[in-house]
């Protein structure tokens, strides 16, 4: 023998006598909320007036604003990345190659694949540099006349 046990339409008779007993005893539900929170559970329970726009600044977000004209320059970094910024915002615009320490020397490794560079610079900025790549910086010729060096071939001031 089969039984089919199927659904009651409307709410369980448990769930009934329980909301019935929830709105009976509101006022006391309340207060003992009121007195547990300080006040809290009826201050929250009240409507919030809206925000005013008078006086205030309201930004609506969007895409970035246009930025002037990249004033490019060229930068080398304390880990010995050479990198064109623009100095308008301070945002890397190229990676253009790394000084490393190769036998006790420091040797400028352009961005190049032949180099083992994933993210090789454009083939105008290579053709630029060739002569470059591979240059030692010693004492007598520092980062900050090879970062002009760059910027002249470059054509960066």
């Amino acid at each position: 023998m089969v039984e089919i046990i199927s659904k009651r339409d409307g709410p369980r008779r448990e769930d009934v006598q329980v909301k019935r007993l929830i709105e009976q005893n509101r006022s006391t539900i309340v207060q003992l909320a009121d007195q547990i929170s300080g006040g809290g559970y009826s201050a929250s329970r009240k409507p919030c007036p809206k925000p005013q726009a008078e006086g205030l600044i309201i930004h609506v977000g969007g895409g970035s604003s246009v930025a002037a004209e990249a004033a490019p320059s060229i930068r080398i970094s304390i880990n010995g990345r050479v990198v064109s910024v623009d100095q308008n915002t301070g945002r890397q615009l190229h990676h253009i190659g790394d000084i490393r320490n190769r036998d006790g020397v420091q040797v400028f490794v352009l961005a190049t694949k032949q180099n083992g560079f994933f993210s090789p610079v454009d083939e105008a900025i290579a053709q630029a540099l060739a002569e470059v790549d591979g240059s030692r910086l010693d004492g007598t010729y520092t980062e900050q006349q090879f970062a002009a060096d760059i910027g002249a071939k470059l054509g960066i001031a």
